[in-house]
């Protein structure tokens, strides 16, 4: 069947909230462990839900870390947040094609409006699902899946875009088409090894791939 749905994660895919994220993580830990993190320390943090994160550095303080890891975040937001080169042009002409497009993210639905404001993206997503919609986030499908019931589509007609090993894997759990970004902070070896069905390097080859298996 025609791949005509696209799935994006956001952060690390569609836009560059790297230093953004780095910055909000060492924040919070330098507040509750003073000098025990640096930056190299909190990159594996960046993918999962921050709830994992927190909890596996403090079982207890996890939930407070939490909320002063998102306080830091909404207020730097604009600031740090930077665009990934050719995504706005991409995700313009896929949306010109006729190709339904969704975000399914696990960040809180407020920074996620925040950063597709920011960038103008949100003029291209009519579905987008965050945090807040679901029981289950990535790698779990039921994210994917709301958005495809949303989108009137299915997964023998979608692809699934991401930078992590949960936007992969949960892609695979789905049963959709695995499209790996190679340009995110973990690098395209990182990613490699998830073993996505495609990896691109700039996000304009999205383009070529998606023609690709539309016309199979």
């Amino acid at each position: 069947m025609k791949k005509d749905t696209i799935l994006f994660d956001l952060d690390g895919t569609l836009i560059n909230t790297n230093e953004l994220i780095i910055s909000s993580f060492l924040y919070t830990l330098h507040h509750y462990f003073p000098n025990q993190y640096k930056r190299e320390d909190v990159i594996p943090f960046i993918g999962p839900p921050l709830i994992d994160s927190f909890k596996s550095v403090d079982s207890e303080r996890y939930e407070e870390m939490v909320q002063m890891y998102r306080k830091h975040n909404t207020e730097n937001h604009d600031t740090l947040v930077m665009e990934y080169e050719g995504v706005f042009e991409t995700v313009e002409h896929l949306k010109a094609e006729g190709y339904q497009l969704a975000v399914v993210t696990t960040k809180m639905r407020p920074t996620v409006e925040q950063g597709l404001n920011l960038t103008k993206l949100n003029q291209f997503f009519d579905v987008v699902v965050t945090y807040n919609d679901v029981e289950n986030v990535k790698p779990h499908p039921e994210p994917l899946y709301k958005a495809l019931r949303q989108l009137g589509s299915s997964t023998e007609r979608a692809i699934m875009v991401g930078d992590s090993q949960y936007d992969i894997l949960a892609g695979k759990n789905a049963g959709v088409t695995t499209i790996g970004v190679g340009y995110s902070i973990k690098g395209r070896d990182f990613i490699q090894k998830q073993q996505p069905d495609f990896i691109i390097d700039k996000m304009p080859e999205l383009i070529e791939v998606a023609k690709q298996l539309k016309e199979e």
